[in-house]
């Protein structure tokens, strides 16, 4: 009986170019993965593909609902953007692609899980990551660091000297990356960050500021407990709300990133990413924090954030560490429940009101005129006692300069 080996299954090139290999150089029954976080459209005649090419059995796993709720929600409320800029579109999905392959690997008796990462990227190090963590007795393929093929057009020459069908794109295509959360781009024009990114040919999930409407788009949303559950007083699922915000956040221009990066690999890559509905929630819940989180619980949260994104990042996810940085986050969302308006104009979001029973904004206090909590007077004392290290350095350094 043949050893089965799950296959990471996209539709695209590469991964075709697998199944016939792994047949010939392993002697595998190939049982081919495809995890629907959302890119929906590269979908169609997918099975079919897989079945020409000599798999043994499909699997399409539908796992959106859990991808919003149990990864971007807890990456929401963190806080999380990678360098500044990047909102982890890719990253974060590979974890729950990790998880779906492993689940499929167990429940079909594979030995091994392959993958078409290159040797130069980061999904690779995600995706092994993620499966040594889950099932760490699985064996892991990744033929781009293995087999001789060296290009596309040996690629192409592979499947057609075995008389298998060619999935090709468009010559002038980007390398892209598409899920329910976001669209990255790269390639073309892009390998040159001196080369402005030609955005007429390029985005697919909006327009660019220049041409969104000259009139501004008003929405307010509901967040309880740092997850977001309306939209104009609606009640949504995570996927339809975030589809709403993708449609409203695109036409306005709102999303796009030009990032040169850091790859976790050591080399720098630069990329366009389309984040609009994203860019939106995470404007919106920020503004919730505002107003509901303490100075020193903001404070410390801001570097959970970055510590929180380069785990996702980095493929991290499955790792204690992260696990205990959620529950400090969890913690921190009990008090972000609320409503956030916001503008969407030509790419920017501005923000137009925030309100939550948790507030800790007093108007009191904030006016001019204050009350028994609060004496213009005290504030002299505090003053004295905050500048207190400043004023003995500074008599130090002039009994210093004296001797």
């Amino acid at each position: 009986m043949k050893e089965k080996v799950v296959l990471a299954y996209s539709g695209g090139l590469d991964t075709s170019v697998i199944i016939p290999w792994l047949k010939e150089n392993y002697d595998f029954e190939v049982v081919a993965v495809c995890i629907n976080v959302g890119q929906d459209v590269e979908l169609v005649g997918l099975e079919e593909r897989a079945l020409a090419m000599g798999v043994s059995k499909v699997y399409v796993e539908n796992v959106k609902d859990e991808f919003m709720r149990d990864y971007v929600f807890p990456m929401i409320q963190s806080g999380a953007i990678y360098e500044s800029k990047y909102y982890l579109g890719t990253s974060i999905a590979r974890a729950i692609i990790a998880k779906t392959l492993v689940n499929v690997a167990l429940k079909e008796g594979a030995t091994a899980i392959c993958h078409g990462c290159t040797g130069k990227g980061n999904d690779q190090i995600r995706f092994e990551l993620g499966i040594a963590a889950l099932a760490p007795h699985l064996k892991v393929i990744a033929p781009w660091r293995i087999w001789d093929i060296s290009s596309r057009e040996e690629e192409i020459a592979y499947l057609e000297e075995r008389g298998l069908p060619v999935p090709m794109k468009k010559e002038d295509s980007y390398s892209r990356d598409r899920n329910m959360w976001h669209i990255s781009h790269e390639g073309l024009e892009l390998e040159d960050p001196w080369n402005a990114p030609s955005y007429d040919t390029l985005l697919k999930l909006g327009v660019s500021p220049e041409k969104a409407p000259d009139a501004p788009t008003i929405i307010t949303l509901t967040f309880e407990q740092g997850i977001p559950t309306h939209l104009d007083g609606i009640a949504m699922e995570p996927s339809s709300l975030l589809e709403k915000l993708n449609e409203l956040g695109g036409a306005n221009g709102i999303g796009i990133e030009d990032i040169v990066e850091n790859r976790v690999v050591g080399m720098k890559s630069r990329g366009v990413y389309e984040t609009p509905g994203g860019t939106i929630l995470y404007k919106a819940h920020e503004e919730l924090e505002h107003l509901t989180l303490d100075r020193e619980t903001y404070r410390f949260k801001q570097g959970v954030a970055i510590e929180f994104a380069d785990l996702i990042y980095n493929g991290k996810w499955f790792t204690p560490l992260r696990e205990a940085l959620q529950a400090f986050v969890e913690n921190t969302q009990k008090v972000v429940t609320g409503e956030v308006k916001l503008k969407l104009y030509k790419g920017n979001i501005i923000p137009q009101g925030t309100q939550s029973p948790f507030s800790l904004y007093s108007e009191d206090l904030a006016s001019f005129t204050t009350g028994d909590l609060y004496d213009h007077k005290d504030a002299g004392g505090f003053i004295t006692l905050y500048g207190l290290p400043l004023r003995v350095r500074a008599l130090m350094q002039q009994n210093r300069d004296q001797k």
